[in-house]
């Protein structure tokens, strides 16, 4: 089998090399420039160098570059002198060389040290391979290619134009001769082809800061070259400055997914169990509701089986009668007309009794002359069989309207729930416990696609208003009117919890529907100035809640982190003053019923518009109005921590 191009030199080429008393040989007459061992098959090229068939022939076969240098297609070069090898040359063996390797090879078995009896005597391994697998077991040193085998040592340095590995004494060549003067060194590898450019096989010796991305010399020359391309030693000392910070970012990345996660968890299995939960008591309503439709069908069975038999008998008795008077009558008739013309006073009496007959009404009155009770009993049936209908019908388009959110996330909220959440609207500074609202905490991070051009963001977490604009790539999303600026996340169900530390100026905190025009004016694109968004400003003399351009100042002291709440399913969305763990309610915007005679504007806007708002998704919203606004975003990953650990 050929040797593939580019591998380490064998145990022949080193014997070799021995035999002739040259060290570290790879330049000589009888060894391939490309794989480094013994030449097979010679074929000499134009330019008077010669190697492997195989290998020359490989080498001619692979991709060139689209300067059309070089591979399958165009002329290759000549990996020593660089002079082209025209694709159309025939490759035809070197006779002589022929004819002298095969004595050569037999000089260099005879004086190896190692020879191929006793190799083949032990393992069926290579010779080396035992030491390769004990320096990979033990993580030792690389140890050198040329070295004969058994007595290998380790390698001081990494070729990666041979693609092997030397020792001090076989890298000697590489520092003396001329020939090995482009070839690079770098520290002992394991896996040297890893070292190359995929595409042009040359060593990768730069780093592409525009791609990051490892680049040779052919890559800079080419497709890299108007990009910044610097040394791999720069490089890594530059990734290694920001080291500590990607590692904590990492970190602090971890320990968010570990809370959510762990929520997400949590809530998979309150959705099963609140699922299940639902699913019994709708079988079990279903079972009572057949049970009443199947006891409401006994009930009229039995009614038209009572009606019928009660009706039955009055209408065969009344039968009977008819039936008894019209055999009376018929035989009075008949007698009187039997009667002879002679005897006067037997006409007399049938005469009588057929008068009297005929004047006997003693028939029983019908109860259901006009009507039988009984045959309204399909109306009736008919009628519930609508009712019903039209009941299904209505509670099915409420559960389309409702969702999840309006059923089984009640379930989950109450599983979630140590404690009922109070009703503000009632006592708007009542204090509540801030690790209830820790289990609903949200993690945002800042989406730069929508910030205008003069807040500047620090990570995904701080935002700053600046007096000169940043020059942000353009995006469809991003706020051009307003100093706003979103958060990436969506919400549309269930409950919601985030903090905002207030550090400079004046600022707003709110919510935004997803579909907003980012491209409204100044008047009409402000968070709280139209009924696509909601805020808390804080104007640096107090909080001010702001929706659909109404206000409604609030009294109450300063605080630097403010929380926001939004119960989505609940459609409410409730500000929070935060200091010691306590949470002081500032605003909540709800609907509710204004007392009879009290005129407010802003609740008024509140109970026409705001429900309208939860028909869309919702994002986190920041408006930064003064030149020195300045907030971030509060980090809750480590007290959501400490609170799911002590639940």
């Amino acid at each position: 089998m050929e040797k593939a191009p580019g591998s380490a030199p064998s145990s022949s080429a080193s014997a070799l090399r021995l035999a002739l008393a040259v060290p570290g040989l790879p330049d000589g007459p009888f060894c391939c420039p490309i794989c480094l061992d013994l030449l097979k098959d010679p074929v000499t090229v134009p330019c008077g160098h010669n190697f492997c068939q195989g290998c020359l022939g490989a080498l001619r076969q692979r991709p060139g570059p689209p300067d059309g240098s070089g591979g399958a297609g165009g002329a290759a070069r000549c990996p020593l002198c660089q002079e082209p090898v025209p694709a159309a040359l025939r490759l035809c063996k070197n006779r002589a060389l022929c004819e002298v390797l095969p004595l050569l090879a037999a000089a260099a078995t005879a004086s190896s040290p190692t020879s191929p009896a006793s190799s083949a005597a032990g393992s069926p391994m290579a010779p080396g391979a035992e030491e390769e697998d004990a320096a990979g077991e033990e993580g030792a040193a690389v140890l050198c290619d040329v070295c004969p085998a058994g007595s290998r040592v380790a390698a001081e340095r990494s070729c990666l134009v041979c693609l092997a590995s030397f020792c001090g004494a076989h890298l000697e060549p590489h520092h003396r001769a001329p020939a090995f003067r482009a070839h690079r060194l770098v520290a002992p590898l394991r896996r040297l082809e890893e070292g190359l450019c995929p595409r042009h096989l040359q060593p990768l010796d730069g780093f592409c800061r525009a791609e990051q991305t490892c680049v040779c010399a052919r890559c800079r020359a080419h497709e890299h070259q108007a990009h910044d391309v610097v040394p791999l030693e720069r490089e890594r000392e530059h990734k290694e400055a920001q080291q500590a910070k990607v590692l904590s970012d990492a970190e602090n990345e971890l320990e968010e997914l570990a809370v959510t996660i762990a929520q997400a968890k949590k809530m998979v299995e309150l959705i099963k169990s609140a699922a299940t939960k639902e699913r019994e008591k709708v079988e079990k309503l279903f079972a009572e509701a057949s049970k009443v439709l199947a006891t409401f069908q006994k009930e009229v069975a039995s009614f038209i089986e009572d009606g019928e038999r009660s009706m039955l008998e009055e209408a065969e008795a009344d039968l009977r009668w008819k039936e008894e008077r019209r055999a009376k009558l018929a035989q009075c008739k008949q007698n009187l007309e039997n009667v002879p013309s002679t005897n006067t006073i037997y006409f007399l009496q049938e005469f009588q009794a057929l008068k009297v007959a005929m004047e006997e009404n003693l028939s029983p009155v019908l109860s259901f002359q006009n009507e039988l009770n009984f045959t309204k009993c399909a109306q009736a049936v008919g009628a519930v069989k609508d009712v019903l209908s039209a009941a299904c019908k209505n509670q099915w388009d409420r559960l389309q309207g409702k969702g999840i959110d309006g059923l089984n996330f009640q379930e989950t909220e109450e599983a979630l729930s140590e404690s009922r959440f109070p009703d503000k609207s009632n006592n708007p500074a009542c204090l509540e416990s801030r690790d209830y609202f820790l289990k609903f905490a949200f993690i945002i991070d800042l989406d730069s696609d929508t910030a205008d051009k003069f807040i500047q963001l620090f990570g995904t977490k701080g935002a700053k208003r600046v007096l000169c604009p940043i020059p942000y790539p353009e995006s469809p999303t991003r706020f051009i009117n307003c100093e706003q600026v979103l958060g990436v996340n969506l919400m549309n169900r269930g409950n919601y919890y985030w903090e905002v530390e207030l550090i400079d100026g004046w600022v707003s905190i709110g919510v935004i529907a997803e579909d907003f025009d980012s491209r409204a004016s100044y008047n009409c694109g402000r968070l709280g100035r139209n009924t696509k968004s909601c805020c808390l400003q804080w104007n640096g003399q107090n909080y001010v809640a702001w929706f659909a351009g109404s206000e409604s100042v609030i009294q109450q002291p300063f605080f630097h982190t403010i929380g926001v709440f939004l119960e989505y399913s609940e459609k409410a969305l409730t500000f929070y003053g935060v200091k010691d763990s306590k949470m002081t309610c500032l605003q909540q915007l709800k609907v509710s019923h204004v007392a009879k005679g009290q005129c407010d504007p802003f609740q008024h806007k509140i109970n026409h518009h705001f429900p309208y708002l939860f028909s869309c998704k919702l994002k986190p919203a920041f408006f930064l109005e003064s030149v020195d606004a300045h907030l971030q975003i509060g980090p809750l990953k480590k007290d959501c921590v400490s609170v799911l650990k002590r639940r």
